[in-house]
């Protein structure tokens, strides 16, 4: 069995190397005393020492080599061997495994107490690496996923329910047991939803299983569970935390509730629908506890933020924000209320549903079962004395006209609508039957938005563009220079569940009205309408800042093609947007 380097006093050797004075350490253990952290930490956050500098000086001192996890291809099965619990409670985890000796990497290798606790629970000779500890606790929240603990529940559950399936109601509406299997299986659901960084999480029933799939940077992961019979289950017991109506099983219904996962407060809306084999669940994760993100957080490019920004500020008048479900349209009216949320502005909000709580701003609920539309709302709104509106969304004639003739009344109102780009935005409002005199005289602006996902910084390479794609790159007049420097695009890892992707960015346009514009909506001429648009000095298409992107090295050119949503046969048949079509167990 290897064993750990004799007992090393990490001060005296930085001491003896230069690295820190003799009255920094001082400092630091006068530090370390007050916090109780580690002496390595302590001099780390005081700034004395750099974390590479340090942990190179141990793995010499201790001859132990000096593991960077960013870019390690981890073994699924080794990392298993030790706990999650374990690895987080020593810093430590399982990397590789050779001559029947494993390696284990820790973020403190003078730690003998964990090395001796390491040993015990593995049962194998254990070799120490060094490794950064911001990094390993990141890591671990990567490898250790909840998949097999989720089909284990899963059964647990399933013999549970035995043959009688009247029991299955008793069983899920009955027990408040933490520990009743349906319980724990939900809460490991949701812990392994988070620790993904899922936005949706959809419960489907079939003939003979039951799929759990969650959306990934926009991408269902998918993981297939035999035991159909916990379907029901589930969805009792999240009907019941959501209040809905157990005993309804044939209508559609929509709920919320708020559960804490790891310390972080997340709003869960629930959407029910009776389907063949049962009832459908989804459900849509908010994360509270990150608040609500700035202008600044969006990733609008700078010139764009800085036009929104003046719109915005702008007294009256109304401003659109388009873009299909998902797109990030509520996020960016949330930065927008957030940079307007001053004391000396009145704010109200007309939401379907509230997604977050916002402090001095007064957000009213749309409840349509008992007439509460946005229409209704928003003529309310109006004897409130607001200066700024905001419209969850343009839904009817009546609410376009109402928030119209606000605009022009001297109300800012913030809106959205489902349309695809920022130019059909102006029609489609003439086209839900506003006046084009209403329409000309109170439109400041459109935003249309995409989110594109991002390019996975652990397994990021280089990128030539096919044949195909060269021919479609010819059609956005791109700089030489620009295009010299070259694509990237993902490899596929741990990090990312081999996808190459790793979160998503927004992609915007901007369209400004000006006069050619507002006279081509007074005379319902389209194709003027669309030839100013496009026009216009400022005008950039979506696509164009999705490319834009891409020549940073942010996205790929699959994400470009889908937002430019290009009609070429060829070109779309040579990109294929890679889709996980395995289970998430397997990916991992």
């Amino acid at each position: 069995m290897t064993e750990p380097k004799k007992k090393i006093r990490i001060g005296d050797l930085l001491v003896q190397d230069d690295v820190i004075t003799e009255q920094q350490l001082m400092t630091a253990l006068r530090e370390q005393k007050n916090t109780g952290r580690k002496l390595g930490r302590t001099l780390i956050e005081l700034g004395y020492v750099d974390e590479d500098n340090l942990l190179n000086i141990l793995s010499r001192q201790l001859e132990v080599p000096f593991v960077r996890l960013r870019h390690y291809q981890f073994n699924n099965e080794l990392v298993k061997k030790l706990p999650e619990a374990m690895a987080r409670r020593f810093r430590s985890i399982v990397l590789a495994e050779q001559g029947g000796e494993l390696l284990v990497g820790m973020a403190d290798p003078l730690d003998i107490f964990a090395y001796d606790e390491l040993v015990r629970i593995l049962k194998q000779p254990v070799r120490q690496a060094v490794v950064r500890e911001s990094e390993l606790l990141s890591t671990i929240d990567l490898v250790y996923r909840r998949t097999e603990e989720i089909a284990s529940l899963a059964e647990e559950l399933e013999d549970e329910l035995g043959d009688d399936a009247f029991d299955l109601a008793n069983l899920s509406a009955e027990s408040e047991s933490a520990e009743a299997p349906v319980v724990k299986l939900l809460q490991t659901l949701f812990e392994d939803a988070v620790q993904a960084r899922s936005s949706d999480i959809h419960i489907e029933p079939d003939e003979t299983v039951v799929r759990i799939r969650q959306r990934v940077d926009g991408v269902l992961q998918e993981q297939v569970m035999k035991e159909k019979r916990v379907n029901a289950a589930l969805v009792l017991r999240l009907k019941l935390m959501a209040g809905l109506n157990i005993s309804e099983k044939r209508l559609p219904q929509d709920g919320r509730f708020n559960v804490r996962v790891k310390g972080r407060s997340i709003d869960v809306r629930v959407s029910t629908m009776p389907v063949q084999y049962g009832e459908s669940v989804v459900m849509r994760l908010l994360d509270q506890s990150q608040g609500v993100l700035n202008l600044d957080g969006t990733g609008m490019p700078p010139k764009l933020l800085e036009r929104f920004r003046r719109m915005i500020r702008k007294p009256h008048g109304m401003i659109l924000v388009t873009g299909p479900t998902g797109s990030g349209k509520t996020t960016t009216l949330y930065g927008a209320l957030s940079e307007l949320n001053r004391p000396e502005l009145k704010i109200i909000t007309a939401e379907d549903p509230v997604e977050y709580r916002l402090p001095r701003i007064t957000q009213v609920q749309v409840n349509p079962k008992i007439g509460l539309e946005f229409a209704g709302v928003l003529r309310s709104a109006l004897r409130q004395d607001p200066d700024v509106i905001l419209v969850g969304e343009m839904r009817d004639r009546e609410t376009v006209e109402i928030g119209l003739r606000a605009a022009m009344t001297g109300h800012l109102v913030l809106s959205t609508l489902h349309t695809n780009d920022s130019i059909s935005s102006a029609m489609r409002l003439i086209d839900m039957g506003a006046q084009p005199f209403l329409v000309a005289s109170s439109l400041l602006g459109v935003v249309a938005q995409r989110l594109v996902r991002r390019v996975c910084d652990n397994c990021s390479a280089a990128y030539e563009p096919t044949e195909q794609e060269n021919i479609w790159l010819d059609s956005f007049d791109l700089d030489p220079l620009d295009r010299e420097a070259g694509f990237m695009q993902g490899r596929g890892c741990y990090q990312c569940s081999n996808t190459g992707y790793k979160g998503r960015v927004g992609v915007y346009e901007l369209l400004e009205m000006n006069e050619k514009m507002l006279d081509a909506l007074r005379r319902q001429d389209v194709s003027a309408f669309t030839r100013a648009a496009r026009q216009g000095d400022l005008y950039r298409p979506l696509g164009q800042c999705a490319m834009d992107y891409a020549l940073k090295g942010m996205t790929t050119l699959e994400e470009v093609a889908r937002v430019a949503a290009t009609s070429e046969d060829e070109f779309s048949e040579s990109v294929e947007i890679p889709v996980p079509d395995q289970p998430v167990g397997e990916l991992l």
